[in-house]
């Protein structure tokens, strides 16, 4: 699992800021302190000068270097024994102006070998959360927050309905990696929950590592025609994105203009995403006759034969809210 390019690319401009910060910071550590301290800064420059100086000296007479480093080691270190003792009469650590990595474990390069480090996955995260945020709420809809009881009474057959939805997303979402299913078309009158519940699956997977995107059907589309007629730069990347993402969320299907271009182009996303094995979730408000009525034979048949089924049921929450 792999985090897109774009969003790959932002947070390692955002780690070599955060690099470029920390060392601008120990900078200004050192121009504060050899202010204070001048025998500090001739202190570095001896220490910085010493190495080359000395092998620089034996090599050229042609003798055995290791006497000199031997003697160069000493004076370094009595020359750290005497920058520790000014630090400490200002009351500062003997480390104050060692220069220490944000990330110990990477030391700020993003990687632990051929791993990707934490610190550059919390990035990542971040980075993919401010994207889906410009266009989902992410920050006001998780699961903890989802609520039941605006589906009919206890025992009524839309609150039972709506609870299996409800538990098939929390758990398609946690175990993203491991479950069965991986594709779900919810379907359901506008306000049910849909968007909602999408939100949701989008802030748990990619708190997980996972590349997802988020989009409207008007928007996916529109992309893809552009793509194809015009040859846009954008539109280019943003299908690559839609088809290769490892999760996409596309929202509200049927809101497009339905033309056979746009039929092809459903076809394609919804076939070559199956092909691939990447993860897909679309919302509509068409139920699944409409949806045979309005698309080819072709997407219809790989919607309603590989992916789950959610219908989701009852009244229109925003009205439900404003209510209570």
């Amino acid at each position: 699992m792999s985090y897109e390019a774009q969003v790959m690319r932002a947070a390692t401009e955002q780690l070599a800021q955060r690099r470029a910060d920390q060392s601008e910071e120990y900078r200004r550590r050192r121009e504060q302190v050899y202010a204070r301290l001048p025998r500090l800064a001739a202190i570095d420059r001896e220490l910085r000068q010493s190495v080359a100086s000395a092998a620089v000296a034996a090599f050229r007479s042609g003798s055995d270097p290791t006497a000199a480093l031997d003697r160069l080691g000493q004076q370094n270190l009595a020359l750290q024994e005497e920058s520790a003792r000014l630090l400490r009469s200002i009351g500062l650590p003997e480390d104050y102006l060692d220069e220490k990595p944000v990330c110990p474990l990477c030391r700020d390069s993003g990687w632990v070998g051929a791993r990707m480090c934490q610190c550059l996955r919390s990035l990542c995260t971040q980075e993919q959360n401010r994207q889906l945020s410009s266009l989902l709420d992410l920050q006001g809809q998780s699961f903890d927050r989802f609520r039941l009881d605006y589906y009919g009474g206890v025992y009524s057959s839309e609150r039972a309905a709506m609870q299996t939805v409800f538990h098939t997303c929390k758990l398609y979402a946690e175990q993203f990696a491991t479950f069965p299913i991986r594709n779900l078309l919810m379907t359901g009158r506008p306000g049910v929950g849909k968007t909602y519940l999408s939100a949701c699956i989008a802030r748990s997977v990619s708190a997980q590592g996972v590349s997802v995107v988020y989009d409207t059907a008007i928007g996916v589309f529109s992309h893809f025609e552009a793509a194809h007629f015009t040859r846009d730069e954008e539109s280019q990347v943003s299908k690559r994105r839609y088809l290769r993402s490892e999760l996409l969320i596309l929202d509200d299907l049927g809101s497009e203009m339905t033309t056979p271009f746009v039929q092809s182009a459903l076809y394609e996303l919804v076939n070559e995403r199956l092909l691939s094995h990447k993860a897909t979730v679309i919302s509509t408000n068409l139920t699944p006759e409409d949806l045979g009525r309005r698309y080819s034979l072709q997407a219809t048949s790989r919607l309603l034969g590989e992916y789950q089924l959610l219908q989701f049921q009852g009244p229109d929450i925003r009205q439900e809210k404003k209510k209570r």
